[in-house]
């Protein structure tokens, strides 16, 4: 008479790991897609200041009050005067078509709150 192996896992305790990968995946998406979030946003603070800082030396060496932005889409490279300060801000990052001295811009990604825009200083200060 032959005898059976035993080795193996039961469908029951298949069924457990199964789950608890499912609970853990479900907690740590959220947290992911939250520092995603976060750092998309701290990334657009930063292309504020760098453009804000560039337009501001613009201003000063041409003895003007406001500068021409241009950002392409998807690539997020700078055209326009600013274009000899900064090369490039974060992809898909939406921004201002000009900068005052004195007035507020707005820069925006797709992957920040839904696509809403942030306000920023002329300074970049949000």
């Amino acid at each position: 008479m032959k005898t059976q192996s035993k080795k193996g896992f039961t469908l029951v305790e298949i069924m457990i790991v199964v789950v608890i990968i499912g609970l853990l995946a479900a907690m740590a998406i959220p947290a992911f897609q939250k520092v995603r979030e976060n750092s998309v946003g701290k990334a657009m603070t930063n292309d504020a200041r760098q453009l804000a800082s560039a337009a501001q030396q613009y201003m000063m060496e041409e003895a003007v009050t406001t500068v021409t932005v241009g950002i392409t889409e998807g690539t997020g490279v700078v055209t326009g005067p600013l274009s000899e300060y900064v090369k490039a801000v974060g992809k898909n990052t939406k921004g201002p078509t000009a900068i005052t001295m004195d007035t507020d811009f707005t820069l925006s990604h797709p992957q920040y709150e839904e696509d809403a825009a942030q306000t920023f200083s002329p300074e970049g200060q949000p």
